[in-house]
């Protein structure tokens, strides 16, 4: 039986409370992630986590003594595999194989990427699968507390382990420290970069879906198009969950609006980007829930290499940083969310020519032929859609030359770039649909219906309450910065 391992002075028993988010291990969410990377949430250790770690620690201890031949531990890393260390020098490698592995390169991460990077790697610690000290977890959540600037910088990953991002932020926060044997690669082995700006990005599209559907609720008003599209019929025959939820969706946005008296529709079959409109926020809500589940199982998952096996009381040598799930699944996302933008770009383009929305073109009020109006609005959009669909490519298959380290390393994920492309895509997607607002905006104005939707009304007004009506001087907004703003802060898709 293995005795429990000491804790030194202070390190035991660290008080917690509600307001914090208190890891485990097992249960950190993505929620939690963004309320402790952007809003400073606190953060603990739960107790049981701190003699878990304990317990798993003396496993480890155990294994050294024993001098068993463990990877990383009694052993060096990599292809470096066959050569042995001792207990002294197992010690002595723990901090040297951190200065090895720095070869990071490109601009520093964003401040918020970092410290959902050190959140997640925290939780991983306090799972105890590692077998690192308790003291690295809690160093870890001081960190948070006290809102340390670390350098962690972007490239040079290539999603088997975020090796080097991992030794940038190893090297930042535990230069003065001593790492037991072992500890270094522990610090390493993981994919706390990826997962942490993962869930950054995934929490950002969340609010972009949300904000999406009210967008696509007002661009049907301002085409005042068919509501056949919306029969809920649609979503027996078509039993895919997103489906329900974007017709159910719609519904609420639009429930009291003019489109459902009988007439007021202009055409039997409007364009696809409007009649297809419940498919496809539908498909981007299938896309969305599982990359989050996906996600939601990485929070919590073992990412590194060996784990301890607590029944067997050995060190066991594994390769749970292979994260193909998450990675695959970001790049299905983000392949998803360019067709949806696409389709919102399209909607723009349409509601600003008078062929199409049987408005003035541009949506201007003078009806001035002379007067652009908005539309210039449309080719910007364009431009964004552009970019939105290059940043969908799929990286997760990509592969890395089996030359490396004699063969071994022959696989890679690239999830740090999968989740920093969809973070980069969301960010742009931000930008299309709150043009896609001002444009459905003006055009429900010019249009004249009465009355909109019970949600639409109050997105409408929202959006006005920061961008003013096209004044008949022709005068485009010059900044609309504050309604993209406003739209990844949740303030515009809120309700019903």
């Amino acid at each position: 039986m293995l005795t429990r391992y000491t804790l030194s002075g202070w390190m035991a028993g660290r008080p917690y409370d509600r307001a914090m988010v208190v890891l485990t291990g097992r249960d950190l969410t993505r929620a939690d992630v963004a309320r402790v990377a952007r809003s400073g949430e606190r953060v603990a250790i739960h107790h049981e986590a701190i003699s878990t770690m304990a317990n798993s620690r003396a496993v480890v201890e155990l294994s050294l003594e024993r001098g068993d031949a463990v990877y990383g531990l009694t052993t060096g890393a990599g292809v470096l595999k066959r050569a042995s260390l001792d207990a002294t020098a197992a010690a002595t490698y723990a901090n040297r194989i951190i200065r090895q592995h720095q070869v990071a390169l490109g601009p520093s991460a964003p401040h918020d990427v970092v410290r959902a990077m050190i959140l997640r790697l925290a939780n991983e610690f306090a799972s105890g699968v590692p077998g690192v000290r308790p003291e690295l977890a809690l160093h870890l959540v001081e960190a948070l507390t006290a809102d340390t600037a670390a350098r962690v910088r972007i490239l040079g990953s290539v999603g088997e382990a975020d090796l080097a991002q991992a030794a940038d932020l190893a090297m930042e926060l535990f230069r003065e420290v001593q790492l037991a044997a072992g500890e270094g690669l522990a610090l390493l082995t993981g994919n706390a970069f990826a997962t942490g700006w993962a869930a950054l990005a995934m929490d950002d599209a969340a609010t972009l879906i949300a904000t999406m559907e009210a967008a696509g609720a007002l661009s049907l008003e301002a085409m005042a198009a068919d509501p056949s599209m919306l029969h809920r019929s649609i979503a027996e025959v078509r039993p895919y969950p997103g489906l329900a939820w974007a017709v159910g969706r719609m519904h609420a946005l639009l429930e009291g609006s003019f489109l459902w008296d009988r007439g007021r529709a202009r055409s039997l079959q409007d364009p696809l980007t409007f009649r297809g409109l419940p498919q496809l926020l539908g498909a981007v809500r299938d896309a969305f829930d599982h990359a989050d589940g996906v996600l939601a199982m990485e929070l919590n998952a073992s990412q590194g290499n060996p784990i301890v096996v607590a029944g067997e009381e050995r060190p066991l040598s594994v390769a749970n940083f292979e994260i193909l799930p998450l990675a695959a699944a970001l790049d299905y996302l983000r392949i998803v969310l360019a067709s949806v933008l696409t389709a919102s770009a399209e909607r723009i383009v349409k509601l600003l020519e008078t062929s199409w929305s049987g408005l003035p073109t541009g949506l201007t009020p003078s009806g001035d032929p002379a007067d652009p109006g908005l539309g210039y609005l449309g080719i910007a959009s364009q431009a964004l859609s552009a970019e939105i669909r290059l940043l969908a490519a799929p990286v997760s298959f990509e592969l890395a030359s089996t030359a490396h380290a004699e063969g071994i390393e022959d696989r890679m994920t690239m999830a740090p770039l999968g989740a920093r492309r969809l973070g980069e895509q969301v960010a742009l997607g931000r930008e299309l649909i709150c043009r896609e607002l001002v444009v459905a905006v003006q055009a429900t104005e010019l249009r004249g219906l009465l009355p909109l939707g019970r949600g639409t009304t109050a997105v409408a007004a929202r959006v006005r309450g920061i961008v003013p009506t096209l004044g008949r001087d022709g005068s485009v907004p010059a900044d609309l910065e504050p309604l993209s703003e406003a739209i990844r802060a949740g303030l515009i898709a809120t309700g019903p």
